[in-house]
């Protein structure tokens, strides 16, 4: 999906871009290549600068309700300092690295239901406009894939994936926004736990694993929030199975921790219970044909997915 668009800055008769990335999926910190290739218009322009804008769709609580938002994640400028002559193609090969925390957008080959953009934008004779806005697909890390296997193997299924604005206090979280895999619990939890959200917070000396559970509540007792979080390092050799089945025997012993937003803390050595802070609503956006480790489906197949996606980027370029 590669939309062409004139600088709308220049009129017709100005040059267009098209982004063409790379097939198949990338990896949070991982490289993100592919190529830019313009066309020249009527006349010759002076082409100041080119840059790729990483952009999400992010939701957030807006008065009494929720909204969805773009949110740019990250901007490399890629090219720039010469004169496109009329009618000229020129095609110029990009190579950024996305950010750790990146979400993932599928998993298995099978898409989420989060959509991440890559947004071209060209400075011309000393205006910018947008010109081209590219879907962008990114694949879980080994430790995040092992995590959700795990998950998975234990009889935990996949329910949804959202992305959300806000902060997780007493992490190392650096983007605005955190992403949260919310799964079902297997039967051993059933009778405690009504769901658990999965966040990964990757950075470049390993990951933590942050978990929330809604605890069911008892006879004497209503149901609360519980967190906690654990580090891993990229490439681990652990029974994931075991290791993941004793976070979750931690996790629903624990309550919410009132821990305070800005609380110094150490992104790779501590298993304190972080709190999510700022705007927090959860979704349903189901992913289609999606499981942890076991093909559990989810209640989006693949191509409404995609429309999904399609009618995210046309109203980009229709703004």
């Amino acid at each position: 999906m590669v939309f062409k668009r004139l600088l709308g800055s220049l009129g017709v008769g100005g040059p267009t871009v098209d982004t063409v990335l790379d097939p198949g999926p990338v990896r949070p910190g991982g490289a993100l290549t592919g190529q830019v290739r313009l066309k020249g218009g009527q006349a010759g322009f002076d082409i100041e600068g080119i840059a790729l804008e990483l952009v999400a769709r992010v939701e957030a609580e807006h008065g009494e309700g929720e909204q969805e938002g773009t949110v740019a994640f990250g901007r490399f400028t890629v090219g720039g300092g010469f004169r496109l002559a009329e009618g000229e193609e020129r095609s110029l090969p990009f190579s950024v690295t996305l950010p750790w925390e990146t979400p993932v957008t599928e998993l298995y080959g099978q898409p989420l239901g989060i959509v991440l953009g890559v947004r071209t934008e060209l400075s011309v004779a000393g205006a910018r406009d947008k010109g081209d806005l590219d879907p962008l697909t990114v694949g879980p890390l080994p430790a995040q894939e092992a995590v959700l296997e795990a998950f998975g193997a234990l009889g935990f299924g996949f329910r949804s994936a959202d992305l959300e604005y806000g902060r997780i206090g007493g992490t190392g979280q650096q983007l605005p926004f955190y992403q949260e895999i919310e799964i079902v619990p297997s039967p051993r939890y059933a009778d405690r736990v009504n769901e658990v959200e999965v966040t990964f917070l990757a950075g470049p000396g390993g990951m933590e694993v942050v978990l929330e559970a809604d605890k069911r509540g008892g006879l004497l007792s209503g149901g609360h929030d519980a967190l906690t979080r654990f580090t891993v390092g990229h490439h681990d050799s652990r029974d994931w199975t075991a290791e993941v089945d004793g976070w979750m025997r931690e996790l629903v012993g624990r309550r919410t921790s009132h821990e305070p937003y800005g609380h110094p803390h150490d992104p790779y050595g501590s298993h304190d219970a972080p709190h999510r802070s700022g705007p927090g609503m959860g979704t349903a956006i189901a992913a289609g044909a999606a499981g942890l480790a076991v093909g559990v489906a989810g209640g989006m197949v693949a191509a409404e997915v995609v429309d999904e996606v399609g009618d995210f980027f046309e109203g980009e370029e229709e703004g």
